[in-house]
């Protein structure tokens, strides 16, 4: 079934999916991504393998950044970092990108934020800015302590983001990450969701980088136990438990929703994830963003002006509508993982039908180009010469090689 989705094989997913299956489905969301790849062989910090990068969602796009999104985020398992999420918790709003990178990348992405905003959108960074970084490790496959992703990385990422469709796999902050011991990183869905006379969309983005293969749940079977003759990371269980790692997912929606209802959104995601199996590690950072995309007309924390004291209003779909976006949450939300993991032993992202040839969120084949001076690929595709098949347990001990792409065909 190489190359098919869930649907291509039979297989039921529950509801509609937009034009592009994507979060970009959303109207006004863009996305984009630096891809990372140089070096192989044994880990020597500073210099690599590098398998990293960056991923960054823009909720009202470039054009839209310091327009207030309501938003509200949920854990499942706290052993990760949102930067940022303190004060969307606090006020229920987001009006900067959301980057998603590795686990020791936060730092350069939260510079790359307050650098790009200062330089394209000056009269948002007047006030503070707390950007949301999240994060996944990836130091399996990557060298995570050689500060490979810089601020200006993080920018590119920024700088490519469009909408249409989205580059899934070993692509920008996903590059280097596993999930069910098997090749994981981005994935991406959306569903379409009736109200009334008005039809909404709800799109997912998903950093995979969790769960044990033996847990691996496909369409309601336990395939997972069956799986493990190749597993990688079971036979590196000393240095990283199977089932370590992270899983970062981005919820958006143009319906208009309040903060405590995009709180219970986040609050759903998680039962998505478990119907593919997974149990939340103790080694796990499970965190997730929801947010709306609707206009309110709302000011957003601002400083004070004079005469500007009036009320301000929120329009919102009836919680006890609300069930219909809680299923479309959770109920694809195993798909959005699933489309994370990759097929391919040569570790190259899936281009998306009519995908673009440049950087952004639709990038494929020859869409590389440098930045600060390593191979950047936003959207682009990893060639099979950039992953050797010499295999290690041991990547951070210092002494590995990069392991090569495991296969599985593509679930969704």
């Amino acid at each position: 079934m190489a190359g098919r989705r869930v649907r291509q094989a039979g297989l039921h997913l529950p509801g509609e999916p937009g034009p592009h299956n994507a979060i970009t489905d959303v109207p006004g969301v863009e996305v984009g991504a630096v891809t990372l790849i140089e070096g192989s062989g044994p880990l020597r910090t500073g210099h690599g393998p590098v398998r990293t990068g960056v991923t960054a969602v823009l909720p009202r796009g470039r054009a839209g950044v310091g327009h207030p999104c309501a938003a509200g985020m949920a854990v499942l398992n706290g052993n990760g970092e949102m930067t940022g999420a303190a004060f969307v918790e606090e006020v229920g709003l987001l009006d900067l990108p959301i980057m998603l990178t590795n686990s020791h990348a936060v730092g350069a992405c939260h510079r790359g934020v307050v650098d790009w905003v200062s330089a394209h959108v000056p009269q948002r960074a007047q006030r503070w800015m707390l950007p949301v970084v999240a994060e996944t490790y990836d130091g399996f496959l990557n060298d995570i302590n050689g500060d490979h992703v810089t601020p200006a990385v993080a920018a590119a990422a920024m700088d490519a983001a469009r909408g249409g469709p989205v580059a899934e796999g070993s692509v920008g902050g996903g590059t280097g990450m596993n999930c069910y011991g098997y090749t994981g990183g981005t994935g991406t869905s959306s569903r379409q969701v009736p109200f009334g006379a008005d039809r909404y969309t709800l799109g997912v983005l998903v950093q995979a980088n969790f769960g044990a293969r033996r847990e691996l749940v496909v369409a309601g079977h336990p395939v997972g136990r069956r799986l493990t003759d190749d597993d990688l990371f079971a036979a590196s269980a000393a240095v990283q438990p199977a089932g370590a790692g992270s899983v970062i997912v981005v919820v958006a929606t143009d319906a208009p929703l309040l903060p405590g209802q995009c709180k219970a959104l986040a609050r759903r995601v998680p039962l998505g994830l478990a119907r593919t199996g997974t149990s939340g590690s103790h080694f796990s950072g499970d965190l997730f963003l929801a947010l709306s995309t609707a206009e309110q007309h709302v000011s957003g924390s601002q400083y004070p002006q004079p005469g500007d004291e009036r009320l301000e209003q929120m329009s919102l779909v009836p919680w006890r509508h609300l069930d219909r976006f809680f299923e479309a949450c959770a109920g694809g939300g195993g798909g959005r993982a699933q489309r994370a993991v990759r097929q391919r032993r040569d570790g190259r992202p899936r281009r998306p039908p009519g995908a673009r040839t440049a950087g952004g969120a639709g990038a494929g084949d020859g869409a590389h180009r440098p930045v600060a001076g390593r191979c950047a690929c936003p959207g682009g595709e990893v060639r099979a010469s950039q992953y050797p098949l010499g295999v290690s347990t041991s990547m951070n001990s210092g002494s590995g090689s990069v392991p090569p792409r495991v296969t599985l065909s593509r679930l969704t």
